[in-house]
């Protein structure tokens, strides 16, 4: 008998540009972790992503932050691409059969993938298929938000949901008792745990704002059609703000090039207008107050302390929709950590450049109001938890791979 060496590899599907970093970081995370590196050869990681995931040693079949949608009729619309997408790779899972499956967000694709995945484990539970892949889900899907009885299918489905907000896993607890969830924090305090420009010093020359020029960064979404719904109001709101305050100063921060040109071929730019992608962080650190879509990105200015208005529109169709079942009061996720409007949010038909030039005046000239904000988004970034995340995600992961049902690093062969 001989002892052969097994290389454990990971499947990762991620899609969007936030679950493309959160995918990135925890490949990292596992590649440096001490059970890793005790490993004779380092894991392999594949699967679908985006740059980031790339650039952090992944193969990828697919590039999925190219195929961001929002809503139910959007994703309709791109039924055909997502379903090759999907077959694709279900194949490759099915060729390749890794060790582990890491769903990273993009909850309407990956529930979907490991019910597929674990659909075909099933069916074949009296065969001699010795592939037995662990399913892992990081980032809770919003359950908690809306169709709640997608916990159960998460409960049959996934062997370990990791959260990054805390009051998942008791939420969990209550609806799907048998599902293991470990909340292991979130990871953009590790991003910007090592930045020396988070607040304070965002706020520094506070108590003057109302005699100084000031900045508000516009922060319309990571997608296409973000953009495109969210920025022609924005800037509808800007022209209202510099007639009210000459002084201010508008910067546009995106995500990626791409957004970066879509948004300069629009029309009707103010010219004081600076349109940038990346180093959002140093953009914040300087910036007295956002306009933003609901998304990650509120929870990104509450880290630096900064005052925000919190807008969202999508199609008639989803937003219709998502009235039915939508189940939370607030839809900024500051907001809900804390149970309140620290935000201003306006929402589809509210959301009207009149509407968010009143609230962002308030924010800019109210000194009591800015600092009472400023206190509460301190209490909400301290909820989420210290540095670390994505070591203790990686450190979840193996511990649930190295459990079996089959060694990951050894198996005796004749």
């Amino acid at each position: 008998m001989a002892a052969e060496t097994k290389r454990l590899s990971f499947m990762l599907v991620a899609g969007e540009t936030s679950g493309d970093a959160l995918a990135a970081e925890l490949v990292q995370a596992l590649r440096c972790s001490p059970q890793v590196q005790a490993m004779p050869f380092p894991p392999e990681f594949f699967g679908a992503g985006g740059p980031r995931l790339a650039e952090a040693g992944a193969q990828l079949a697919v590039d999925l932050t190219q195929h961001a949608v929002i809503g139910l009729s959007d994703a309709l619309k791109k039924y055909r691409q997502f379903k090759r997408i999907f077959d694709e790779l279900f194949q490759l899972a099915l060729g390749r059969e890794p060790d582990a499956i890491l769903c990273v967000d993009f909850s309407g694709f990956n529930l979907r993938f490991a019910h597929a995945v674990k659909q075909y484990l099933r069916a074949r539970r009296e065969t001699f298929l010795n592939w037995q892949p662990k399913l892992v889900q990081y980032v809770s899907p919003q359950v908690w938000a809306s169709r709640p009885g997608r916990a159960r299918q998460l409960e049959r489905d996934v062997d370990l949901l990791l959260s990054i907000f805390p009051f998942e896993k008791a939420w969990y607890a209550r609806h799907a008792p048998g599902l293991r969830v470990e909340f292991v924090g979130h990871p953009m305090v590790d991003r910007f745990a090592m930045d020396d420009l988070r607040w304070p010093r965002a706020s520094a020359g506070e108590t003057s704002i109302a005699n100084r020029k000031s900045l508000i960064l516009l922060l319309p979404g990571s997608r296409i059609e973000e953009l495109r719904r969210h920025l022609p109001v924005m800037m509808a709101a800007a022209r209202l703000i510099q007639e009210a305050r000459p002084d201010t100063l508008f910067q546009m921060a995106l995500p990626n090039e791409k957004l970066k040109r879509l948004a300069e071929a629009q029309s009707g730019l103010p010219p004081q207008l600076e349109i940038q992608f990346g180093a959002l962080p140093a953009s914040l650190a300087k910036a007295d107050l956002a306009i933003a879509s609901t998304g990650t990105v509120t929870l990104e200015c509450a880290h630096f302390g900064v005052p925000a208005v919190a807008i969202y529109r999508s199609s008639w169709s989803t937003y219709l929709i998502a009235r039915l079942i939508v189940q939370v009061k607030y839809l900024a996720m500051p907001n809900l950590l804390a149970g309140e409007a620290i935000y201003p949010e306006f929402i589809q038909h509210q959301a009207t450049a009149e509407n968010i030039t009143r609230a962002a005046l308030e924010l800019l000239t109210d000194r009591e109001r800015r600092k009472t904000v400023k206190t509460k988004l301190a209490q909400v970034i301290k909820s989420l938890g210290g540095p670390g995340a994505s070591e203790r995600a990686a450190k979840a992961v193996l511990g649930l791979v190295e459990q079996g049902p089959f060694p990951i690093r050894a198996s005796l062969v004749d």
